[in-house]
């Protein structure tokens, strides 16, 4: 695989996909290609290895107008911007940093921060800070341009590390929670399109207005989003609790702050009421569970129970009036394919 890859955005409203692999590159030649792909496809850092072992590192980009998004992976390293690098190397962005794996530190003028993996920061590049990873780091990351931000947050500047909880179960922040699945999702998105050669297609249609207005949300709290920033974070809230069979409009409007009028208003002017939304997922939800060889000997009604369904009865009269056939029918035919659609 070559060191780097670039794919041209399809169409004007596409994004650019890159990624870079330390695979197959010389030990010695690891850190500074590494750190001059950084600079060009995200921020550019200062980067050291903590010990004398090669490093080994991916990272795959996407690449929109205004918002790029990131996953990295790699070995233990130490990553900087002092206020002399910073003065060569301005890059007027703010980062939001989601840790997937791997705790690290996080060192920044007047402070620290130990970070595990479900936090999320949020950090202005162009303010002196030092992150270390002494077990490796897997993380995404998203960036956008300062003047974004400060029109995002009403001009108010980012001087020091915000700490968001994402992960669940927990304390997590239900909007920025929405923003790490979103950025996930695009990114599985690339990742299906470059294996099979293809530029990013209709996957990350949306995705940057949505993580711009999501980050709004975040900044402003309650009332300050718009549509799709809502949205996501409903759909999110729904996807984590398809199983509740009491999950209703009104738990959803309420962890995403809304009134169910409002909630009513943005689902259906995405094209699908919120009851008939969750009633997709878990009817697609359990046709994924019949489909998969290891669910095999699952009772039906177990799977029914954990895609939120009380009533074996009812899910088997929706489910076969969605797809044309009986559970049982799904599951012995399994190889047949079952109609999805985007969440």
């Amino acid at each position: 695989m070559p060191a780097e890859q670039l794919l041209p955005a399809d169409g004007p409203d596409r994004p650019r996909s890159l990624a870079f692999s330390t695979e197959g590159v010389a030990a010695a030649n690891r850190l500074e290609l590494w750190s001059a792909y950084n600079a060009r496809a995200l921020i550019d850092l200062d980067i050291r290895t903590m010990d004398d072992s090669p490093l080994a590192a991916t990272e795959v980009n996407l690449h929109f107008a205004a918002v790029r998004l990131a996953r990295v992976r790699g070995s233990a390293q130490v990553i900087e911007r002092s206020e002399s690098y910073i003065r060569k190397h301005p890059m007027d962005l703010i980062g939001v940093f989601f840790a997937l794996k791997g705790e690290a530190f996080f060192y920044y003028p007047g402070g620290f921060e130990a970070l595990r993996p479900g936090q999320a920061v949020i950090y202005d590049a162009d303010q002196p800070f030092m992150r270390g990873f002494h077990r490796g780091v897997e993380e995404m990351v998203l960036t956008v341009p300062r003047g974004t931000y400060l029109g995002l947050s009403g001009g108010r500047p980012l001087r020091r590390p915000v700490v968001v909880d994402f992960h669940e179960p927990g304390p997590a922040n239900r909007h920025m929670r929405a923003l790490a699945r979103l950025v996930h999702g695009a990114l599985a998105a690339c990742d299906r399109d470059g294996a099979d050669g293809q530029r990013p297609g209709a996957a990350t249609d949306g995705v940057e207005h949505s993580s711009i207005e999501l980050l709004r949300l975040l900044l402003a709290g309650r009332g300050g989003g718009a549509a799709e920033a809502y949205l996501a974070a409903a759909r999110c809230f729904i996807g984590d609790h398809l199983a509740d069979p009491g999950l209703c409009p009104a738990q959803i409007a309420a962890a995403v702050g809304i009134s169910e009028r409002h909630l009513a208003r943005v689902f259906t002017e995405a094209g699908e009421p919120p009851g008939a939304y969750v009633l997709r997922r878990r009817l697609e939800r359990a046709a994924a569970l019949l489909a998969d060889p290891g669910e095999g000997t699952t009772p039906i009604a177990a799977i029914a129970a954990r895609c939120g369904f009380s009533s074996q009865a009812y899910f088997a009269r929706a489910f076969r009036a969605r797809f044309g056939t009986t559970p049982r029918e799904a599951r012995r035919d399994r190889g047949a394919a079952v109609p999805v659609r985007p969440a």
